[in-house]
């Protein structure tokens, strides 16, 4: 495919695709059910941050975390799942993944149906918990609130192309922000490279009824990390991840859109560095180094963050 979004031609995205490649996992019995795969950082770090993507989004979509995190000593991993159709299947699936990975504990920090999967595979490996914590960007905890079960049942069926036209709507942004509107031509583009079946189960899992038992996550440390101007989020599903999670740490960013991660990458990642910082000095740190981590926290510190205890 041609890319030809200021972003995919930007000398920094160029320096990611050539400095860190892309591995493809087949853990499945099904040899067609490929992972996509981009690990940055020291490979001797045992419990990764690893990032689950938006629907529409593609494995490099946090490029500018991998390259940027990977520096400070932390291991970074974002991944692109396989097809799947269900959330059990999935999870089971990412689990295997791990297990080939030889990872047992990790950091996982999801956007949008990433977080809600994220939060699936923390509630469904509870009894033996898997997942130290969470980063929880514009996501949700109810696919109900998308009012569209039924509609789920026939999407393995549509043309990528009505499926895609599904999609479109949502992007569609009156944002002058100059970042905001690359990242949106950036996130079109990742939707152009997706198969039928990659977005047909995707949206399948998106919007299938299902709900997280937030009790089975009461030790799990969270921030929620959430962008107040527009977002597809709504704000009733925002006010639920509040009341089902009362002791998770807050992080407000005013601007953003749907994709702060990349329109507003450097105070994404000075959220995820202070969330972070509560696992140094611990087995669970996802840092090689975590004195790394302590020469930045002075700068994370300087700026006024509104993190609630």
């Amino acid at each position: 495919m041609n890319l030809s979004s200021e972003i995919s031609l930007s000398e920094e995205y160029q320096s990611f695709r050539s400095s860190v490649p892309l591995r493809k996992v087949s853990i499945d019995s099904d040899s067609t059910k490929v992972w996509k795969i981009y690990d940055a950082g020291p490979k001797n770090v045992h419990t990764p941050l690893i990032f689950l993507p938006p629907v529409i989004g593609t494995a490099d979509v946090f490029y500018r975390q991998l390259l940027a995190l990977s520096t400070r000593g932390i291991r970074v991993i974002s991944i692109e799942s396989a097809v799947y159709w269900s959330i059990a299947e999935w999870c089971e699936g990412f689990k295997r993944l791990l297990d080939h990975l030889d990872i047992d504990k990790i950091h996982l920090f999801g956007a949008s149906l990433g977080g809600f999967l994220a939060q699936k595979f923390a509630e469904y490996t509870s009894h033996y918990s898997r997942v130290a914590s969470l980063i929880l960007c514009n996501s949700f905890m109810d696919s109900s609130i998308f009012n569209m079960n039924e509609s789920a049942t026939i999407y393995w069926m549509l043309p990528n192309l009505v499926l895609k036209r599904m999609i479109v709507g949502n992007l569609a942004s009156n944002c002058k922000d100059l970042g905001i509107v690359r990242t949106i031509d950036f996130m079109a583009e990742r939707l152009d490279m997706l198969s039928q079946q990659e977005m047909a189960s995707r949206l399948t899992i998106n919007c299938t009824k299902s709900y997280v038992d937030a009790f089975q996550l009461r030790n799990v440390r969270i921030t929620l990390l959430d962008v107040f101007d527009e977002s597809a989020l709504s704000s009733h599903a925002r006010e639920e991840m509040y009341k089902s999670y009362p002791h998770a740490k807050m992080a407000h960013m005013k601007t953003g859109g749907n994709f702060p991660y990349l329109s507003r990458s450097d105070e994404v990642n000075m959220h995820i560095m202070i969330h972070l910082r509560a696992f140094n000095d611990s087995r669970l740190s996802a840092q090689n180094n975590p004195d790394c981590a302590n020469s930045t926290s002075s700068g994370a510190d300087r700026v006024s963050v509104p993190l609630n205890n």
